[in-house]
């Protein structure tokens, strides 16, 4: 992996022995290679994942304790060999373990959103995203850490690069366990940056689908105008591969006609809020895009950054509150401070506020698409957070880099490129709404340009 330059050397910042030993991405690709041609036994890969989450899970505390756990999976192995015994049928993702961000119901385990309000009140059907997964023969491994309702109270996870540091959130959890080794892919959500962002702190491949391409249903929802649901993998290949079983309307071949790119760098008072780290990645990823025949230009967007934020902040807080209403009757003492403070400030915002956000969706998606007819551009790169992960666990990470994007239900993933100091970064492709299969054909080719 490149390393960014910029920044001073600093000791304290720097991962242990222990914390490069925790990096170990697995292939999704290869996993499911081998068990569906029989090769790995469900069986064996079942004492394998559990054997390493056993070891790993206690440092960077990901996953959520489940005491039948081994039992579980066992039988749902079980049925998976009798569903298909022949390896000449068995599905796409046929014994893939899955690590599920705990707002999304799963029969037979308990929704507790990273929250202490009692399990009972997200309790309902299983996620339509969790059916589709077992539908392509994945295995649900278990439930992975989130913020308090997807906001930012932090859960307990840290970030397998270096443990003093944020994996980000709210899909904490689910990022750490695919940087980590636990999982080869993770489910997570978006509401602003919450699938990107931690992707970019842990060095993992994250995708963040067009709006409503994935079925929100059975989730525990932040803000339904923009709530994405999204997954973790550890590669581009990875990302298709699970694209075609859990997107709608997955349009086969469209990914085989994208040419390469024309990629187009927003500046402006948007990229202007990251910071020196993630500017001097995106020059340097020019620099080898160029080298590899990949089109890159500025094009100035964007320049009006803030109103967007206003916008989305307040129809998301406002959302938040709706969703939140019933709950915050009953249990709202049970509420982190952060949550309860974002609810109370939903009381204060209009529903004309909301409105305008609403409509602001669609506005701005729409400028960013002429805008990309204008330059002649196919995709937008731009940094997945202001900078690495910050220290501490007061907080998740600044969402600003991955904002326009949600709020325009655009697609997007994140690259990772470089680092700083041991702490990964990350790049976003974005693409237009709806093209997603284009989107991951080009991000694999930047995949490749990156790595050199």
């Amino acid at each position: 992996m490149p390393k960014a330059e910029g920044g001073s050397h600093c000791e304290d910042n720097m991962p242990n022995s222990d914390d490069r030993q925790l990096v170990s991405p697995l292939s999704l690709t290869e996993q499911v290679q081998a068990t569906r041609s029989g090769q790995l036994s469900l069986q064996d890969l079942i004492n394998q994942t559990l054997t390493r989450l056993e070891a790993v899970n206690p440092l960077v505390r990901a996953m959520l304790p489940d005491p039948r756990q081994r039992e579980r999976l066992s039988a749902e192995a079980a049925a998976l060999m009798e569903r298909w015994p022949s390896t000449d049928d068995r599905p796409p993702l046929y014994g893939a373990m899955v690590a599920v961000k705990d707002i999304f119901n799963v029969d037979r385990m308990p929704t507790r959103a990273g929250s202490a309000v009692p399990p009972e009140s997200f309790s309902g059907r299983e996620a339509d995203v969790v059916a589709r997964l077992r539908d392509a023969g994945a295995l649900i491994l278990g439930k992975a850490v989130t913020t308090e309702f997807a906001f930012f109270a932090s859960g307990a996870t840290a970030n397998p690069h270096n443990r003093d540091h944020t994996p980000g959130g709210s899909s904490s959890g689910s990022a750490a366990a695919i940087a980590a080794g636990i999982a080869p892919l993770a489910l997570g959500s978006q509401t602003v940056g919450s699938v990107i962002r931690p992707a970019s702190f842990c060095g993992v491949v994250g995708f963040k689908p067009s709006y409503d391409r994935i079925p929100t249903g059975g989730t525990l929802y932040y803000s339904p105008s923009v709530d994405t649901i999204g997954y973790f993998v550890s590669s581009v290949a990875d990302a298709v591969l699970v694209a075609s079983s859990v997107l709608l309307g997955w349009r086969e071949g469209e990914d085989a006609e994208a040419a390469s790119p024309r990629i187009g760098i927003p500046t402006g008072a948007f990229l202007d809020q990251a910071g020196p780290e993630m500017h001097n990645a995106i020059e340097q990823a020019t620099a080898k895009l160029t080298d590899a025949g990949i089109a890159v230009e500025s094009t100035p967007t964007l320049h009006d950054i803030e109103d967007i934020n206003t916008r989305h902040r307040h129809m998301t807080t406002y959302e938040f509150t709706e969703t939140h209403r019933e709950r915050y009757a009953r249990y709202g003492a049970m509420f982190r401070p952060e949550s309860a403070r974002l609810y109370e400030q939903g009381l204060q915002i209009s529903t004309a506020d909301a409105e305008a956000g609403r409509a602001g969706r669609i506005a701005l998606r729409q400028r960013l698409h002429e805008r990309m007819d204008r330059a002649g551009i196919d995709a937008w790169l731009a940094p997945s957070a202001v900078g690495p992960a910050p220290q501490g666990f007061n907080g998740t990470g600044e969402p600003a880099m991955n904002l326009p994007w949600t709020h325009a239900g655009m697609p997007v993933i994140n690259l990772p490129f470089g680092d700083q100091e041991g702490l990964p970064l990350g790049l976003s492709l974005a693409g237009r709404f709806g093209h997603d299969e284009t989107l991951l054909a080009h991000a694999a080719m930047l995949e490749s340009a990156l790595a050199g």
